[in-house]
């Protein structure tokens, strides 16, 4: 059964934890904004829970502003979140727990998150936090730009391993044995691995080194830089392409322009054809290396193009942000449901870090 979102206690306690929390917190400014995402998102919560039936588990509401606190600070696992909220107050506020209420076992955390996978909770979250009106005041929708990011998976090169079983054992036993790959042709059609098999081995350009991962995609307003869709996908040749035309596809076929800017691995006929045929006009760097660019004069000549192509470097930010802050260059998670939940997330989290200088920005 869900669980409510009350804080309880205040009505026998001498702590004020509203009144603890300075007036200009930035996370004052950051819990409003999520509170009326949150508004929104109730009918889904909804669904995801028995009406009227079991024990009352964690508040959908109270499990999400802890995830958020998590992206926020830089906490690395369940257990120090938990251990954080248990003495923090500002985190207690911003959780909506009173002063006394106990914090919930990392573990029932946890299999509480993985609810959340079931109603997609992530995406429609980062959705939410744009509907807003005030936010949408901030969205460009006409001019966007495309990119993705590899995202390290939680299992080691030993465990990659010839699918028929055909591997010798790691030498020398215990939990961490010795394996040596020289010499060994290893990839994805004959291999794969035991802890995470949606991992792919997968390297991002030339001289770098292969590493088992995912590949995450985001998509970017270029009016003010905020991240307004993301999803995360297996990691191959063909997927950053394949994700960005799911990405652009709510915006096609408008009647108006609209431009996608994206760097130099987008640049294929494929792509470009794509592209042209939903109405998006091709904001694409020409990578003329040894071949022929997809992308012509037609194109170029217009100063639009060059703003696009200035303004596209910025979801590097967003990137450079969700996988250093919010800890997702090597994820915590595996299987690419709770990777891409967890990206997603982290996605929306950039947003609401950024939104309330934005909207004083605004007024």
């Amino acid at each position: 059964m869900r669980g409510r979102d009350e804080r309880t206690g205040e009505l026998f306690s001498y702590v004020d934890l509203e009144a603890r929390v300075r007036a200009d917190h930035p996370l004052r400014a950051i819990r409003a904004i999520a509170n009326q995402a949150l508004v929104l998102l109730q009918p889904a919560l909804a669904a995801l829970y028995a009406p009227y039936m079991g024990r009352p588990s964690i508040a959908p509401e109270k499990l999400l502003r802890a995830m958020l606190l998590q992206a926020f600070y830089s906490i690395r696992s369940e257990r120090q979140l938990m251990e954080r909220l248990d003495y923090d107050l500002l985190f207690r506020w911003f959780v909506g727990l009173g002063i006394d209420d106990a914090v919930w076992d990392h573990s029932t955390f946890s299999k509480n998150r993985d609810r959340l996978l079931d109603g997609d909770i992530a995406a429609q979250f980062l959705a939410a936090v744009l509907a807003q009106p005030r936010v949408k005041k901030l969205l460009s929708t006409d001019h966007f730009s495309v990119d993705g990011t590899l995202i390290e998976a939680w299992a080691s090169m030993k465990s990659f391993t010839p699918k028929d079983g055909a591997g010798d054992p790691p030498a020398g036993g215990g939990r961490n044995g010795e394996v040596n790959f020289r010499g060994e042709k290893r990839s994805n059609d004959t291999h794969a691995s035991t802890t995470d098999p949606d991992a792919r081995l997968y390297r991002k350009g030339a001289g770098k080194e292969a590493k088992l991962c995912f590949l995450g995609h985001a998509l970017m307003e270029n009016r003010s830089g905020l991240v307004v869709d993301a999803c995360l996908t297996r990691a191959d040749g063909y997927a950053e392409r394949t994700a960005a035309l799911a990405l652009m596809e709510p915006y096609a076929d408008r009647s108006r322009a609209i431009t996608l800017g994206a760097d130099k691995a987008y640049d294929t006929q494929d792509f470009v054809r794509e592209l042209r045929t939903m109405k998006v006009t091709p904001h694409v760097a020409q990578n003329a290396n040894g071949r022929r660019s997809a992308i012509d004069g037609r194109t170029t000549r217009h100063a639009g193009y060059a703003i696009s192509q200035r303004i596209r470097k910025r979801i590097e930010e967003a990137f450079g942000w969700i996988k250093t802050v919010a800890g997702q260059a090597k994820t915590r998670f595996r299987g690419v449901e709770r990777v891409e939940l967890a990206f997603t997330f982290a996605a929306a989290a950039y947003n609401l870090v950024r939104l309330p200088k934005l909207l004083a920005g605004a007024t």
